[in-house]
């Protein structure tokens, strides 16, 4: 690190859990965030400005007048442009010292295997069940943390499986996909803005975490957040042993 990285970075490298070391290893790190929507744009945000060296940005849509409301990254000048590139202008902005590779796409197959197989951490901020289970699957099959995160109306949800730990859970273990689980999107049922940025900005928390190597991730943890309360809970998630994605007969 040069002189003006020292600066940038040192109420990171004042924190005795973090030091030179932690942000060498978030110079070193590739992160993929899924979605640049209400949570992935704060979640962006931290990476970006807390030095992470290359983000990957994954969303195949454009900015809209109702994106405003939430998804930090975006101003009233952006409206028809992809959201990749917008949000590419605002972190370089922040800090021109991170790679920002743009996927002006929704992630399937093998290009998503490929990046989430190439990522340190993947962060999923997307809005469907079938983006989830994808991102999930390839997490596993790759031994790639992943930071899951949801809201809607004054919910939020927050979790980390990680597959290089092998009591962890994975997200089939909580959702499976052959459940009956009411798709439920922003754009129908409404969410609280500031909600959005609780759960993207933890996001990040926890990708740092996991980048350093440092304290507890929520790993077999779920977080549940009522905003109208201001209430969290936390909710123990086991592995499941017959789990078709992490179980023991998805590892014969």
């Amino acid at each position: 690190m040069d002189d003006d990285q020292l600066l940038r970075y040192s109420r990171h490298i004042l924190l005795d859990a973090f030091g030179p070391d932690a942000q060498d290893r978030f110079a070193a790190a590739r992160v993929l965030v899924v979605g640049m929507g209400g949570l992935g744009t704060p979640a962006a945000h931290y990476l970006a400005a807390a030095g992470v060296g290359t983000l990957v940005l994954a969303d195949a849509d454009s900015v809209d007048l109702t994106n405003l409301q939430r998804q930090i990254l975006y101003a009233t000048a952006d409206i028809g442009a992809r959201k990749v590139d917008a949000a590419a202008g605002r972190l370089a902005a922040v800090n021109p010292h991170v790679e920002l590779l743009l996927r002006p796409e929704r992630l399937a197959g093998a290009a998503l295997d490929a990046e989430v197989a190439a990522a340190t951490v993947v962060l999923d901020c997307s809005d469907n069940f079938a983006t989830r289970h994808a991102i999930n699957r390839a997490a596993v099959a790759h031994r790639v943390p992943l930071v899951s995160g949801a809201a809607i109306r004054f919910d939020g949800q927050l979790a980390v499986f990680d597959a290089r730990d092998a009591a962890s859970p994975c997200y089939h273990c909580l959702f499976g996909d052959g459940e009956e689980l009411e798709e439920v999107r922003c754009a129908t049922m409404g969410v609280l803005a500031p909600l959005t940025g609780i759960i993207g900005a933890t996001q990040a928390a926890e990708a740092l975490k996991l980048i350093a190597g440092v304290g507890t991730s929520l790993a077999g943890r779920l977080l549940v957040l009522d905003a109208l309360a201001m209430h969290w809970t936390e909710l123990r998630v086991p592995r499941d042993p017959a789990c078709t994605v992490c179980g023991d007969a998805a590892a014969c």
